[in-house]
């Protein structure tokens, strides 16, 4: 029985030691990232130096980083996703483009992590509307890192150059001083409409202007169209503006990055432009440190006399992160890793206009113009998402090809609004 019984005791130990084993011996774990981290270069470095703490502390895991400039990387993206698969974890925008690839199944749910004990990671972030930009149907898919809001980055010293006193207010105020530039001989506006999406901010935040949040939802919800009165005027609005010849000679050949490197050299007066800006801007200038301390400003996109929109209607968006659909468990915890506190906070100390969107790191905004333009963000009567990233992909698109179509004087602003509003005839009934 003495033997019987040894025997018994000597099994359960091999058994606990071979349950503690399984435990204990984790299977290596890959995680893919993609991000848009090109400029300036200590943006990919501090994702690099994270990528390596989060290594460091869970060894079974390797993170693999890839780092693409903005068009390369929705290129390649696109590509990818075409193929129905996806990184692990990848930069979006939030928004329809976000909300396309989780209707085709190509994201993981995130919604248990983000809810899990009574919604602590979900109510860590500070800016809810950010988050939700990343949900679909109820569903999360990702998180937001960064969120502000997109104004008018501008040359103090060229302004002065110009003679103009203050920054304008109004839509007829900005043109004057548009001319004010142009008659100094200072190229008043930097733009990289080759890459499309700068420009698209003009007609966009013309159209917030012109028709207010009514207007954008009655469309969108199909009530109205993009066809109506405030989304031609906005086209027109646009018109004068580049009846001016405000931008660089060849604007429609420079992409963004170039656009930047301008305002950074101090050969343009000013930029409509995210948050971003001045990080973007050091990156691509020729001495690598941009503008002289002192000589950036900031203000708001002005208001349009008689427009139906306030004046504190904001548009904008930031940088996230989604998460691919065969992302592992580890990609989760990684990503709850850089949306702590402490690294936003690290984040922000790049001084390259991130402005955080976690409770805990908001105090970590300390440059006057990041604190307007988070002011602007947090007192908007209305924010809107940017077109190209909240519509769906091919109405996106439209836009984009629309506005382009006003920038080369090839579409009428009748014509732009209603070739948009033919896509999204058929995307969004």
């Amino acid at each position: 029985m003495r033997t019987q019984r040894l025997m018994v005791l000597m099994a359960a130990v091999l058994l606990l030691a071979l349950s503690v084993g399984a435990v204990g011996a984790q299977d290596p774990v890959t995680i893919e990232w993609w991000t848009i981290y090109t400029t300036p270069p200590e943006l990919p470095a501090l994702a690099e130096t994270l990528a390596a703490e989060f290594m460091a502390m869970h060894p079974e895991v390797t993170i693999e980083i890839t780092h693409l400039e903005n068009e390369a990387f929705k290129e390649r993206l696109a590509t990818l996703m075409q193929s129905g698969d996806a990184p692990d974890l990848f930069q979006s925008w939030g928004g329809g483009v976000l909300w396309n690839y989780a209707e085709a199944g190509l994201l993981r749910d995130i919604t248990p992590e983000l809810t899990a004990d009574g919604g602590a990671w979900q109510n860590s972030f500070s800016a809810q509307a950010a988050l939700n930009l990343y949900s679909h149907n109820g569903v999360y898919y990702g998180v937001p890192m960064t969120f502000g809001a997109v104004g008018f980055w501008y040359n103090r010293r060229l302004f002065e150059e110009a003679g103009i006193e203050g920054v304008p207010a109004t839509w007829a105020e900005f043109l004057a001083d548009v001319q004010l530039l142009k008659d100094a001989g200072i190229t008043p506006i930097a733009l990289g409409e080759k890459d499309k999406w700068p420009g698209h901010f003009w007609w966009v935040y013309l159209a917030i202007r012109e028709g207010g949040q009514a207007a954008f939802e009655a469309a969108y919800n199909r009530e109205g169209t993009f066809a109506d009165a405030p989304f031609v005027a906005a086209g027109e609005r646009l018109q004068e503006l580049i009846a001016l010849e405000p931008f660089q000679t060849d604007f429609l050949a420079m992409g963004y990055g170039q656009h930047a490197g301008l305002v950074g050299n101090g050969e343009a007066a000013m930029e409509l432009m995210g948050q971003w800006a001045p990080g973007v801007q050091r990156g691509n200038s020729e001495s690598g440190e941009g503008l002289p301390e002192g000589e950036l400003g900031w203000f708001p996109f002005p208001i349009v006399e008689g427009g139906a929109g306030g004046p504190s209607d904001v548009l904008g968006g930031g940088d996230g992160i989604a998460v691919g659909k065969n992302a592992p468990d580890a990609t989760i915890e990684f990503l709850r890793y850089l949306t702590t506190p402490e690294v936003q906070i690290r984040y922000s100390d790049l001084n390259i206009g991130f402005i955080p969107t976690v409770v805990g790191a908001e105090s970590a905004v300390t440059d006057p113009l990041l604190q307007a333009v988070s002011a602007a963000r947090n007192d908007a009567g209305y924010y809107q998402l940017y077109y190209d990233q909240f519509l769906p992909p091919a109405v996106a698109q439209a836009v984009l090809d629309a506005v382009e179509g006003l920038f080369v004087g090839t579409l009428s602003a009748a014509d732009a609004a209603q070739s948009i509003e033919d896509t999204a005839s058929f995307e969004l009934e």
